[in-house]
């Protein structure tokens, strides 16, 4: 369900607008688009989750960095497990022109907010997941395709809604990746993720990631999740097809108010816009 975003005192919304200001200096890729933020998340019943989202806009998630600050929100996120056929997940990097480049996660984004009047449920983040998996990694699945597999909470309160993907190749998912950063480069724009990597334990991404590399607290429990639990399943019926998923470009944005950590059990959340 929705609810107002908190009004930031006077001294607070001049701190938030130095912040942001300054980090738009350093990457001016930034953008302080619309952007649906974490109002509250409460438990309902052993398997469900209600979640209360507000309107703003990416500029707010600074507030995280400003002592004191009472009108911070937790990010929103709507991420996708891209699987593949011998159960590995795909993760990629994050791109020089975002606000953290270098970050290994899995493909997804923060999560926008509907139109006025218009309800945010389980049906649109879904959407926004496959937007994001076609945008970030040149992989189409239809909406319907992703299954809700888990909800995680993050440092910052951050909460990711993660979707589970079909199987498919591995050959497949590199072969989608590349037409997609070729298409980025002739466009002359810098892809959202710089390189994608299959990893099948927690192992495989530590020795991926490397000693101090900059990665998703999520990645672990979440990659160790699957692996436990995944089994080599058939390819998909398609087959590679050149040029990107899409023609639209991946938007940069801030970065991420913190990595998402799973919960203690697969969550099925009902639908965020309802309750």
């Amino acid at each position: 369900m929705e609810a107002p975003a908190p009004e930031p005192p006077p001294w607070e919304r001049l701190a938030m607008d130095r912040v942001w200001d300054e980090k738009v200096r350093a990457n001016p890729s930034l953008f302080d688009g619309p952007v649906a933020a974490c109002a509250g998340l409460t438990r309902d019943g052993p398997h469900g989750v209600v979640l209360t989202w507000a309107r703003t806009t990416y500029r707010r998630y600074v507030l995280r960095w400003i002592p004191g600050a009472t009108a911070r929100l937790p990010g929103l996120f709507a991420d996708v497990a891209q699987p593949t056929c011998d159960g590995r997940l795909l993760v990629g990097r994050m791109g020089r022109s975002t606000s953290t480049p270098g970050r290994w996660l899995l493909p997804g984004g923060s999560v926008e907010p509907p139109g006025d009047g218009q309800v945010l449920d389980l049906a649109v983040v879904r959407g926004h997941a496959a937007r994001e998996l076609a945008e970030e990694t040149g992989i189409e699945s239809a909406p319907g395709e992703l299954r809700l597999w888990l909800v995680t909470r993050g440092t910052h309160g951050s909460v990711g809604v993660l979707f589970l993907a079909p199987p498919r190749p591995a050959a497949l998912l590199r072969e989608r990746f590349a037409y997609r950063v070729a298409a980025e480069t002739a466009r002359g724009r810098e892809p959202e993720l710089d390189r994608i990597a299959l990893v099948g334990s927690w192992a495989e991404l530590a020795e991926l990631t490397g000693p101090g590399a900059d990665h998703a607290d999520y990645l672990e429990p979440v990659v160790a999740r699957y692996a436990g639990a995944a089994q080599p399943a058939p390819a998909r019926p398609d087959a590679a097809r050149p040029g990107p998923a899409r023609p639209d470009a991946a938007r940069p944005g801030p970065a991420r108010p913190g990595p998402a950590r799973p919960g203690p059990a697969p969550l099925r959340p009902p639908p965020p816009g309802g309750g």
